[in-house]
């Protein structure tokens, strides 16, 4: 039976994601600059900066968690046989994961 879907869940369908892109991008935006004032408010008062986290680092541990969720979606939609562009749910992650794992993996080499 193929129907379509209502307009109001098409809606919804459309909506949802790009609520989540403006909510993700606020929240970004408000953490730099609350850490820039931070910084700038230490800078202020003579104390020594926090220190700063290493690109590598974060490259490293979001690189190992994309990689794994995208190779777990890829192998569960290849279980299941459908092969076409869901696949893509599963490719994307993983191969955002391992870009970031080379590019920590090369940035070790290129600090050394």
């Amino acid at each position: 039976m193929n129907t379509v879907p209502s307009p109001a869940a098409q809606l919804m369908i459309t909506i949802i994601p790009i609520t989540g892109i403006v909510v993700a991008g606020m929240i970004v935006f408000f953490f730099l600059l609350w850490n820039h004032r931070q910084r700038m408010e230490q800078i202020r008062r003579g104390l020594p900066p926090a220190p700063r986290m290493s690109i590598r680092a974060v490259s490293l541990l979001v690189g190992l968690v994309t990689a794994s969720v995208g190779a777990a979606l890829t192998t569960v939609q290849l279980a299941l046989g459908h092969a076409g562009y869901n696949l893509l749910g599963g490719v994307i992650p993983l191969a955002v994961g391992i870009g970031l794992l080379l590019f920590s993996r090369f940035s070790r080499h290129a600090a050394e």
